[in-house]
């Protein structure tokens, strides 16, 4: 376990957001703000980077349209962009941070990111999960 986790973990706490998994020797924490609609946000610190993964919808089939609003949308995202995972697939909000000049406004930024794009880019993002 490093440093940094401890202090990821403690900026977490101090966010008062909801830990609801966490494994030290992994250096993962999932976290949960249900006001801002964020839900198992997986944060993971990989030296030199802290990774933030939130899984949000399953492409059905091959949709052109969806991919397209999607990549024009992460023009307007503050922090972090939609991206898919290996599987290509699954649509997940990611945002990568330096840990070793990591502050928790920083870390905050991009936390608040998510939950104002889940706020502003809901109804989207459910239509999307339909389709």
């Amino acid at each position: 376990m490093s440093d940094y986790f401890e202090k990821v973990k403690s900026f977490v706490l101090d966010l008062d957001l909801s830990i609801t998994y966490q494994n030290a020797e992994e250096e993962v924490l999932v976290i949960e703000d249900e006001v801002a609609g964020i839900s198992n946000l997986v944060i993971a610190c990989a030296d030199p980077i802290l990774i933030m993964e939130e899984y949000l919808f399953e492409l059905k089939n091959s949709q052109g349209d969806v991919l397209k609003n999607l990549l024009q949308k992460n023009r307007d995202i503050v922090h972090g962009a939609f991206a898919l995972d290996d599987t290509g697939t699954r649509v997940i909000f990611r945002d990568t941070l330096q840990l070793e000049n990591l502050d928790i406004n920083e870390l905050e930024g991009s936390i608040n990111s998510l939950g104002l794009l889940l706020s502003e880019y809901s109804n989207e993002l459910i239509q999307f999960s339909k389709s």
